[in-house]
């Protein structure tokens, strides 16, 4: 029951929110898709963390196709790059099952994503602030293999 509210919610806010919005809502949940990566990572579950890299991957896929690099100039072909890269980083990760790369993309995510706050004058707090999952972990899982998981 609570599931079906919070989609409806969920739903109502997509399809009455603004571009600005729509992207905020799209960094929210490539953020909460790394971080739950990152978790997943440390806690051994391989199948878990891939389905939550592949996640983050297609809404950096969604970004990406959202770019207007006809009005976006510089800026626009920048964010492409950026976005490719981060792209390339989860693979990485996914691949030789490391944090190293998925706390490089939630630093970059957290930085994109206080930028579009500032863009829109909303002073949300930033959820990556002080947070234990933007942080590193030790690294002992790269010993685990990929188990047939990639992007």
């Amino acid at each position: 029951m609570w599931q079906n509210a919070h989609d409806a919610y969920l739903e109502s806010r997509i399809t009455s929110a603004d571009p600005l919005e729509l992207v905020k809502l799209l960094y929210q949940a490539c953020t909460g898709s790394v971080r739950e990566a990152r978790r997943y990572l440390t806690q051994g579950e391989i199948a878990e963390r891939s389905r939550s890299i592949t996640k983050a991957h297609e809404i950096l896929v969604e970004l990406t196709s959202s770019l207007d690099h006809s009005r976006g100039g510089d800026l626009s072909r920048r964010l492409a790059e950026l976005y490719d890269y981060m792209q390339r980083k989860l693979l990485e990760a996914n691949l030789q099952q490391t944090d190293g790369p998925l706390a490089e993309i939630l630093g970059l995510l957290c930085t994109l994503s206080e930028a579009w706050d500032g863009i829109s004058s909303q002073n949300s707090p930033a959820e990556c602030s002080n947070n234990a999952w933007s942080q590193p972990v030790p690294e002992p899982m790269s010993t685990y293999s990929t188990g047939g998981w990639s992007l």
